[in-house]
């Protein structure tokens, strides 16, 4: 039996969609279930002890959003609750090697020794950053993009690899098949899921120019202007200052994609375009965009 946590996220319910396709025997993990879920609440232990019963292969989808100690915390007692409950293997989404120098790596790398200390079997996918991230976060530095034509990030001329968030679910889902399958080849491993496409300042500028119809340059920033305008588009102060780590690191030219990746082999060669999503997904957030109406009322 396999169970994903956070299905009510984006990724979870990607990676359990992608099981239940495949006919897995699969359950899903939410803190506010429903019919034929089970809750699980990372901040509420008790949870996790009963939630995790029956469980042979548990997909661990990052418990973030929240301060670096209390995702520590989280994943912690995820940790021990799998052990009490009996579970042989856990499969953990971490975060790419190019991501060393992000504030948001510390939680990661610490649940990734914690799995390697206990007597678990475990995998860890360590995703590379969604194409939605530098988009979402350029576009809420830049909110006047629209009226001005200009979109301004703090990134110089550095870049960041970027993957499709459907390929790193497939990965997943693939991996806790064959380890529920009883197979081990996955046991010990650390997977590098890295993407492969530079994403930076031009990239997104010239997505811009196509979903607005008219051109958009793009325009370097000044890193400081970046907390009071995160903060301004309704970001927590701990999620301002990851967004800004990240800015921080694309500028230094410290988001170099990281050589190999394992992707293209867990998938069989078959990664999406992400040029082509970058597309879509900037055409998404200006569509969702407030306009210069709805701010004032």
């Amino acid at each position: 039996m396999i169970l994903v946590t956070g299905t009510s996220g984006a990724l979870g319910g990607l990676i359990h969609r992608r099981l239940v396709q495949d006919g897995a025997q699969v359950l899903a993990g939410t803190r506010s279930p429903g019919p034929g879920e089970r809750r699980i609440d990372f901040d509420d232990p008790a949870t996790l002890r009963t939630g995790f019963a029956g469980v042979d292969v548990l997909v661990l989808v990052s418990a973030g959003y929240a301060e670096d100690d209390v995702v520590i915390a989280r994943h912690g007692a995820a940790i021990d609750a799998a052990v009490a409950a009996g579970v042989r293997h856990v499969i953990y989404t971490s975060l790419a090697g190019s991501g060393d120098q992000l504030t948001i790596a510390l939680p990661h790398r610490w649940t990734e020794r914690a799995l390697a200390a206990s007597p678990l079997d475990w995998t860890v996918l360590r995703n590379g950053l969604y194409v939605q991230v530098p988009a979402g976060l350029g576009l809420a530095n830049s909110p006047q993009t629209a009226a001005t034509g200009v979109f301004r990030a703090p990134w110089g001329v550095g870049s960041v690899p970027v993957v499709a968030r459907e390929d790193l679910a497939e990965a997943a889902a693939r991996v806790a098949l064959e380890a529920d399958g009883g197979r081990g080849t996955h046991a010990a491993r650390v997977y590098e899921l890295e993407g492969a496409v530079p994403v930076g300042g031009s990239e997104i500028a010239a997505a811009l120019t196509e979903a607005l119809g008219r051109p958009v340059r793009y325009q370097n920033a000044p890193l400081g202007e970046s907390w009071e305008r995160l903060a301004g588009a309704g970001m927590a102060a701990y999620q301002v200052a990851h967004a800004v780590s990240i800015f921080s690191a694309v500028n230094a030219g410290a988001m170099a994609v990281a050589g190999h990746s394992d992707l293209p082999a867990l998938l069989g060669g078959q990664v999406r375009d992400v040029r082509e999503l970058l597309g879509a997904v900037v055409r998404e957030l200006v569509a969702a965009a407030p306009t210069p109406e709805s701010r004032t009322e």
